[in-house]
């Protein structure tokens, strides 16, 4: 039995930054009233023609493998999380094989939106720790601009979420005192239409259903969410899902060095880290400047935590994440 160790970290996000002053011109919206309720000042959204989930993932994974010492020969394994591939099918995980010239190794495409990217590491860890893989590559990637509600109507959820990617190499570690010590994953399919997009969808609405009623009142095909009930959800997930990883490895709150929530909104950040008594130092936070990026928050947020020094050998990192399905996962790292 082996441990899993991420080896290298990058992330990319599209130079062009979307203020919230920018979307006061187009929406009935002010920067005052999105800070208060979300935490957020800007975010960065593509270029049509510039960057697509694919690209943008593909930029994040060269730093990450650049960084990680690894061979891009000896990657194993891609696993993919996002909610907003290139493409229907196939999923973008073949996309990056095929981008970075990689050998005709497997690619698996996690759809756990915001919790994608703790699912994809817990994938890549079990892979890891049976011996079937060594290196395996794992990105987060998001393109959510060109699909949201950019009028009044869509204001409550379009304001929070932008676009870019992260990555992590994970690769085998033989000392079982570190690397991720281990990952917890739930889901609760009852509230799957709390925070949902129905169309297109083989059980909703097929984009040829969309095209043919034209109708411009449709909403099927924008996303929808409950906001203070995805709210009381998530910050009692939050702290359940980050105590149990603990509690299955005999540590303490104490114990925490870095906590690297999902980055959906600063107000549940601050939340769970005034309920675990944590100060500014132990828990990272920059949805202030990219918004709600969804698979890619974490492995963003992560690497920019790394890159400022905030990460040292031997630290205590945990990743939590709560999202639509509902679902929720946490990661437990001995950096």
């Amino acid at each position: 039995m082996f441990h899993s160790k991420i080896a290298g970290l990058g992330f990319y996000v599209p130079e062009n930054v979307v203020t919230n002053d920018d979307l006061s011109k187009i929406i009935d919206t002010n920067d005052e009233w999105i800070q208060e309720r979300t935490g957020i000042q800007e975010r960065r959204h593509i270029r049509p023609g510039e960057d697509t989930t694919t690209t943008m993932g593909v930029k994040a994974a060269k730093i990450a493998i650049e960084r990680s010492g690894v061979a891009k020969e000896d990657i194993d394994f891609i696993v993919f999380a996002t909610l907003s591939p290139d493409y229907y099918f196939p999923g973008p995980g073949v996309l990056v094989q095929r981008d970075l010239g990689l050998k005709t190794v497997g690619a698996l495409d996690v759809r756990c939106q915001c919790s994608g990217f703790v699912y994809a590491i817990s994938v890549a860890d079990q892979y890891i720790k049976t011996g079937m893989y060594k290196n395996i590559l794992v990105i987060g990637s998001e393109v959510q601009s060109q699909g949201l509600d950019m009028t009044n109507r869509g204001r409550g959820v379009s304001v929070i979420f932008g676009d870019g990617a992260g990555a992590a190499v994970l690769s085998r570690e033989e000392d079982l005192t570190k690397g991720i010590l281990s990952t917890h994953l739930h889901s609760e399919g009852i509230h799957a239409e709390e925070l949902v997009l129905k169309a297109p969808g083989m059980g909703g609405r097929w984009v040829t259903d969309i095209l043919a009623d034209n109708d411009p009142d449709d909403e099927s095909y924008f996303p929808y969410m409950n906001g203070q009930f995805v709210f009381k959800n998530a910050v009692v997930r939050f702290a359940e899902v980050i105590n149990e990883g603990l509690e299955a490895n005999n540590l303490q709150v104490s114990d925490i060095n870095m906590l690297i929530p999902h980055q959906a909104n600063l107000r549940i950040s601050q939340f769970i880290q005034k309920k675990f008594n944590l100060d500014d130092d132990q828990v990272f936070s920059n949805v202030q400047k990219y918004g709600n990026t969804t698979a890619a928050s974490i492995p963003i947020a992560l690497t920019e935590a790394w890159e400022q020094g905030k990460i040292k050998s031997g630290d205590l990192v945990v990743l939590a994440a709560f999202g639509s399905g509902f679902t929720w996962g946490s990661a437990i790292i001995r950096w």
